[in-house]
C-alpha cells in the first residue's frame, strides 16, 4: 500500500460506510482517479465488498476509474453546445484520439470527458483542455487543436 493510501485510511481509522464518499474523494484527489487497488483497500478497511464501493462510485459522475491524460479534454454537451454541434465534435475527437469518452489514450497524452455544461454557452460549442477554452470549435479544427498540445508535449519533453 502506498504512503498516500495509508495516510488516507489512517484519517478514517474508525470510519464506517458513511465515510465512503469522502474517502473516495480523498483517494481521487491524491491519485487522480480510483484505481482497482485503492477500491480493494477501501473495501478491506470498511469491511465492504469492492462491488458495493464500485456501485456507489459509479453512481456519481465525479469519480473516474482511469488516470487522466496529460491533457484532459472536456467536451461540453450542454444545450447550447449540443445545438451547435458538440455531438459531432465528440465523434471527431473520439476518432482522432482512438478513445471513447471516459478513456485515456495509450500514450497517456490525452483523456476525454463529456461534461453536462462548461458554463460558456455564448462560446458554443466549447472544448476545454486542462482548463484552456476553445470556443466556437468546428470539426475541421479539432486536429489542429490536438496538434497544438502534441507539439507542446514534445517541446516539454514528451509525456
Amino acid at each position: 500500500m502506498s504512503r498516500a493510501m495509508d495516510s488516507i485510511l489512517k484519517k478514517y481509522r474508525r470510519a464506517g460506510i458513511d465515510s465512503l464518499i469522502p474517502m473516495l474523494q480523498d483517494v481521487q484527489a491524491e491519485q487522480g482517479y480510483l484505481s482497482k487497488d485503492a477500491v480493494a483497500e477501501i473495501g478491506r478497511h470498511l469491511k465492504v465488498p469492492a462491488s458495493k464501493i464500485y456501485g456507489v462510485a459509479t453512481f456519481y459522475n465525479q469519480f473516474r476509474f482511469e488516470k487522466l491524460g496529460r491533457y484532459h479534454i472536456q467536451i461540453c454537451r450542454g444545450t447550447a453546445c449540443h445545438v451547435k454541434g458538440s455531438a459531432t465534435l465528440q465523434k471527431v475527437l473520439e476518432q482522432q484520439l482512438g478513445v471513447k469518452a471516459g478513456q485515456t489514450t495509450r500514450d497517456g497524452l490525452f483523456s476525454l470527458e463529456v461534461v453536462a455544461c462548461i458554463g460558456a454557452c455564448g462560446l458554443a460549442p466549447v472544448i476545454s483542455v486542462n482548463g484552456e477554452f476553445h470556443a466556437s470549435v468546428k470539426q475541421e479544427e479539432v486536429g489542429k487543436i490536438l496538434d497544438v498540445y502534441r507539439r507542446r508535449a514534445e517541446s516539454e519533453g514528451g509525456v
